[in-house]
Formats: structure tokens, sequence, C-alpha cells
């Protein structure tokens, strides 16, 4: 590993497991690589490789003639009303994810004899060795490509195409070809999906230095070879597959090149993003040296945090592109992805993306803003079919290709949740925060959010505060009604944060009057019985504690609408609302939502104790990819993509106005140093601290005065830009 120990991972032994294999990608293409020198197996997939199941030609259910009746019946008292409001369709799930095929190199078995596999962090490169063979793999950010270099003197290989993967459906028709070359030969595969007109072609360039290279069909057989260099790209498409064009433009690619030229093109690119913010926590160097499925084994350790740390910041931006991560990051063996292999924006993508401003990845949220953008024309058709409104609703899961409304359910109604648009554009806003300038993208995505809420919000309750009606909060239910009610208290944070966001993003407009005005209407938050801030601010209604979402503490975190310091009554209720909150069925993305808010609450002990939850619970497989449960249950990227932001909420938070150092600090490692952090007032931040010290470095882009608060109390900051400031916490 040549990013050294804590900027990369290896094993001992080949992938025996798809989930172990190791990772590359560049947002569009991913590989999962196996590392075996006899049988070596790379897996190609592709972010729009989505299987049609109807989903594709779903449509939102027109509702919007019924909604007046459904709010009438709610606001009577009527708690299961809303059960009704559907158009009787089944369940349907968006379109899955899926792998396109195994590229294989086999060979004779051999002895073997200092095996190693790893990935460097740095360069995003996948590397074997045993003897005198060596496989290295990365997939090029600037050449869209998966490039592979193997080299085994003399030996015979055997290459292929396949796509039988598990849980390939029975009706794919498949067509493979292979063409001798004079650099060596052209393998393709075309699938066509059952009862579709669309599929997917993968072609394959192999150029092979000396040997000799035969069909040997569905594959080719090199004998003899010094190495051979393979690149390889995936289209999914209608119609015939043009695989004479992608050959030879593979051939263009490759002509005048090796594969040190093809990575020494990438890597500009892919170094300069993985490089903006790093993590030392004074690990062992012993530790660090470690595998990383020995690391695993040591979850108090500081050694693994930091690797944990740098593979969560390379697995997201290695999943980000053409588009953001989906609940697989960007990878899969398996065609039975579960849950689709989709984006589930009312948590998942949500956490995942959480760190994408402050970690200095704004390559994340580009891929973001891309999925948002072309699918602004559905969430317009979502509104306009349920609500009869205007503006925008974005769905609660899409494959990434359609944007509409159609995965509801009785038991999860997610036709009624009016929040999400608001959830995915807040890392938005968050960067044009963080850079100081506004995204004309994001602007016009808030005011179609705004407009929907003008119209949304018509019914009033005895007080004259606006009511959100119907509401849902995901995925939970209130104890004595059904899931479809009023007032969830993410969906009043959503409306009020939405509708003045748009405003500030258009000022001196007679629209952002209007919605100034709208959000003033709004309800409070309610305060129930036990003290804790209730999920549903609607009187009457009973809170259900024990969730793997924390939906009702969404004005604390992602939001800044509930402060420990600002608001203090509104944040002890939700300090108590997270105290009773259970955790269910351990789901990872329940843990470390729950360590965020506590980290923005000034509970240090609660999110340390949830962070420990999932590094106690083995939920990371050898790839230091994660599961969705313990015991590496469930493929699923939420554990591996949301740490990064856990450890940056306790170390470093800001807003346009203020800066907080040490939130709430693990007790667990009390030295380190994080370099880097980008904040929403447009400085960097490199941050120092041990057991009696911290120090901190600003590096601001703006003249402002900013908030500083410290363990020990508040200060103004003034900062100017161009000229660093230097703090040594230990007088505050």
């Amino acid at each position: 590993m040549t990013g050294g120990p804590r900027h990369g991972t290896w094993e001992p032994l080949p992938a025996a497991r798809w989930e172990d294999a190791f990772l590359s990608g560049n947002g569009h293409h991913g590989a999962l690589v196996f590392g075996d020198p006899d049988d070596e197996r790379v897996i190609v997939t592709h972010h729009t490789l989505v299987r049609p199941n109807g989903g594709e030609r779903a449509r939102p259910p027109l509702l919007a003639d019924r909604l007046a009746a459904l709010q009438d019946r709610l606001l009577a008292g009527d708690r299961t009303a809303a059960e009704s409001f559907t158009d009787g369709r089944p369940l349907q799930w968006v379109q899955p994810f899926h792998p396109a095929f195994r590229i294989g190199l086999s060979r004779p078995p051999r002895a073997r004899r200092g095996y190693r596999r790893s990935v460097d962090f740095t360069s995003g490169e996948a590397t074997a060795v045993c003897g005198d063979w060596s496989s290295r793999v990365f997939v090029s950010r600037a050449d869209d490509v998966i490039v592979q270099h193997v080299t085994a003197p003399g030996a015979t290989l055997d290459v292929r195409l396949d796509h039988r993967l598990p849980g390939v459906p029975p009706g794919l028709r498949v067509d493979q070809a292979a063409l001798l070359t004079a650099e060596g030969a052209v393998l393709s595969l075309h699938a066509r999906y059952p009862g579709s007109d669309r599929g997917y072609t993968g072609v394959l360039l192999i150029a092979v230095t000396g040997g000799s290279t035969a069909l040997a069909p569905p594959g080719v057989r090199v004998a003899g070879a010094d190495s051979v260099l393979l690149l390889t790209r995936v289209r999914r498409h209608t119609g015939e597959p043009a695989v004479s064009e992608e050959a030879g433009a593979l051939l263009d690619l490759l002509t005048g090149r090796t594969y040190d030229d093809l990575l020494d093109r990438h890597l500009p690119a892919h170094r300069t993003a993985y490089h903006r913010v790093t993590l030392d926590l004074r690990g062992e160097p012993a530790e660090r040296a470690l595998p990383g499925s020995e690391l695993l084994k040591r979850p108090g350790s500081p050694a693994l945090l930091e690797r944990l740390f740098a593979a969560g910041r390379y697995h997201l931006l290695s999943a980000s592109g053409l588009l953001p991560p989906r609940l697989t990051g960007l990878w899969t063996g398996d065609w039975d992805t579960a849950w689709s292999g989709a984006f589930t924006t009312d948590a998942n993508l949500n956490l995942q993306t959480a760190s994408a401003a402050a970690a200095g990845l704004p390559e994340v949220g580009e891929a973001l803003a891309r999925l948002v953008a072309a699918q602004l024309p559905d969430w317009r058709e979502n509104a306009r079919a349920i609500f009869g409104t205007r503006g925008a609703v974005a769905p609660a899961h899409t494959d990434g290709e359609s944007g509409r409304t159609y995965h509801f359910s009785r038991e999860y109604p997610l036709h009624l949740w009016t929040a999400g648009a608001d959830w995915l554009l807040k890392p938005l806003v968050d960067l044009d925060e963080t850079r100081g300038a506004q995204d004309p993208r994001t602007a016009a995505a808030l005011a179609e959010t705004a407009r929907f809420y003008e119209d949304f919000l018509t019914r009033t309750d005895e007080h004259g505060h606006l009511v959100v009606v119907p509401s849902y909060s995901p995925e939970n239910r209130p104890a004595d009604a059904s899931w479809g009610t009023l007032n969830a208290a993410m969906d009043l944070s959503a409306a009020r944060h939405a509708l003045l966001t748009a405003a500030a993003y258009h000022p001196g407009t007679r629209d952002a009057d209007r919605w100034q005005a709208l959000a003033d209407r709004l309800p409070p938050h309610r305060i129930n019985a036990d003290g804790a801030l209730a999920e549903w601010a609607w009187p009457g209604l009973a809170d259900t504690y024990d969730h793997r979402h924390l939906s009702h503490l969404y004005a604390v975190w992602p939001l800044d609408e509930i402060d420990p310091h600002a608001t203090p009554d509104l944040a002890a209720a939700a300090h108590r609302a997270l105290v009773l909150r259970g955790a269910e069925n351990d789901s990872a993305h329940g843990h470390l939502h729950h360590a965020l808010i506590a980290a923005r609450l000034g509970d240090a002990g609660r999110a340390a104790r949830a962070l420990a939850h999932v590094l106690d619970g083995d939920y990371f497989h050898a790839s230091l990819m994660s599961a969705h449960y313990p015991n590496r249950n469930v493929y699923n990227a939420d554990a591996a993509h949301t740490l990064p932001a856990v450890l940056i909420e306790t170390l470093v938070r800001s807003t346009p106005e203020r800066l907080v150092l040490l939130p709430a600090p693990s007790p667990a490692y009390p030295e380190g140093e994080l370099r880097g952090i980008r904040t929403r007032f447009g400085a960097e931040v490199d941050l120092a601290w041990s057991r009696d010290a911290a120090t901190a470095l600003l590096r601001p882009t703006r003249t402002l005065r900013v908030e500083l608060r410290t363990p020990s109390g508040a200060r103004p900051l003034d900062l100017v830009a161009g000229e660093a400031h230097a703090l040594d916490l230990r007088t505050w």
C-alpha cells in the first residue's frame, strides 16, 4: 500500500465471498476484486444497471381529488383515515440494481508463496501478489474505464466474461463474442432483460505482451505471455449493442499507453479529493500494520477507527459520480440485492452523503445535485398527482432512473411523506455555504419545494397554526394511531427549513416574503408527558419509542433548528427523546444516526456508545464495506459511508455563523489530529487534541466574525480572508 497503513487495507488470503472483495470505482463503473492468483475474478458494476420490473413505467397514484376529504377526516379525529388514501395497487419495488458480469482469469493451480492483496485508498488501486503473479486493478476517473494489469510470465490464462452470478434471472438473454486482434482480443457480452427492449453490453479489450492468444469460446486463451492488460466498459441501452464502436474507443485509449500511463491520467482527480481530509488517532504502529480482518477484531483500537474513517471517505468518493451512492454504494455481486439496491431517501442516502461538505468531498454533492436535477420533473408529477399542487415532492425510494413515487403500502405509506426534498437538498445547501456561492440548481429545487408547501399548507388548527395533513414520520407510527397522521415533527421542521431557505436563496422577491410568512405560521414542536420532544406535534398522538429511525429529531440533525445553546429547552426535550429511543432491529444506520444527534446535543458518552455498537457488532466485511445488520448480515454502505460524518461531528461542527470545536469528543480517543475540515462559513480547520490541550488552525476564505465555542465557553472570533488564524484552546 503506497498510501501507508492508514490509507489502505490488506488481507493475507484471496476473497472467498464477493462481500470481502476489495472495491474500486469512479462513480460510474465499479469493480469488486477477489485477488485469486489461480482464479482471479473481477465483478463489474455500473450505476445505470437496473433491471426493468415495471417500475420504469409506474406513475404516482392519482389521489389529489381525494385529498380534501382525507384532511377533513384526519382533522376530525379519524386516526385510520389515511389507510384508504391509495389507489389499491400492490407494493411495487423500484427497478433493482444488479452486477453486469464477472471477468475471470484462470490458470492451472500452483503452489502459493508470498501472497498478499491490498487496496490503496490514495489511488483506488486494488493489488494482489503471489510469487511471480500479480494483478493490479483501478477504475479510471479520467477515462471511465476499468483497467487491469496481470503479470504471470509464461503462464496460460483463460479469460472469459460470465454473467452467471447469484440471482441472475432465468429469462436473461445473453450473447457473447470473442474476436482475435493484433493486440490480443476483444470479448463482448450483451444481455437483454426478460420482456424488455433494454439491455446492457460489456466490452473487454485484451492487450497481450509476448506469447499468443487463441479462441477458447466463450473467451480466449493466452499462452506464454509476460503480461496482459485489460480495459473494460459497460453500457446500458436499448436496441442493438455498439461493440465495434466501443472496442475502437478502447483501442484508441490504449494506443501508445501502458498501465502506468493510464493510472497517471486517473490519479490527479482521485488523489486530490481523497487527501483533502485526514484523521490521525495516534494508532499503534503494530495495529496499523494488521490486515483489516484482524484489525476488525479489535473494536476499541484507534487504528481501526483511523482505517474505517479513511475507507469510508474512499468508498464514498468511489461510489459518487454519475449518481450518489446506492444502498450498496456502487457495488454488488448478486442480482437479488436487498431493497433493490435503491436510493432510499428517508434516511440512508441522507446519512451516507452527510459528510460531503465537511469532509471535503464536493464530488459527492455534485453527484447528488445531478440526481435531484434529473428527477425534478418527476417530483413535480408527484406533487400534482398525489396532492394537486405545484412544486415538487421527492420519493422515498428511487432506482436513480425514475423519481416518481410508486413504492408504498399500507404499512409504509411513503406517498404521504413530504419532507424528502428538503432532506435531499440540505447537503447541497451546506456545500453552497462552504464555498460561498449558490448553485442555481439548488436554488431552483428549493423554489419548487417552497411552491409545494404554498399550495399544500392550507389547513389550520384552533390556534391559527398551519397543519401538515396528512403527515408521516418515516418509518414509524403513533402508538395509538395509524401511520398517516398530522404534524409529524420532521414534516414541521422540513417545511419550515425549506420555506426559509428558499426565501434566503431568492431575497427581495414577493415569493420570499410569502415563503417567510408561511414558515412563521407553522406550529411549534410539542413536548410530551415524558418530557421528550414528541414525534407528532398534534395533541393526543402517543410516541412509539423503539424504532430504528430518528426522523422526529430532524430539527437537531441535520438541521440547526434545535441547538443546546440557542434553544436549550427544546434541546433538553430532544435529548430526552433520544434517551428514550430504542434501537429496534439494530440497523447500522439507526445507531449512527443516534450518534450524530447525540454529538449535536453535546452528549459525548452517548455518541461514543452508539458508535461502539457498530464497531462491536461485526458490521464490517474484510473489504471494509459494511452490513445493514450485525454479524455482517446484508451488504450495505450505510455504516461505511456515514462513519466519517460521525467522527467529524464529534470534533468539529459549523454553521454559517458559528464554529464549535470538540463538541462531543469520545473518551476512547483522547488524542489525535483531524485536518482539512471544511466549515459552512468558508474556512478550513485543522484540529489537534490531547488529554489536556487542543490547538486549531483556521484558513479562512472570507472576512467575517463568527462565534467560537469550545468546551471552556464562547467568544467572538474575527477572521480575515487569506490569513491563517491559530487557536490554543487551553486559554478558553
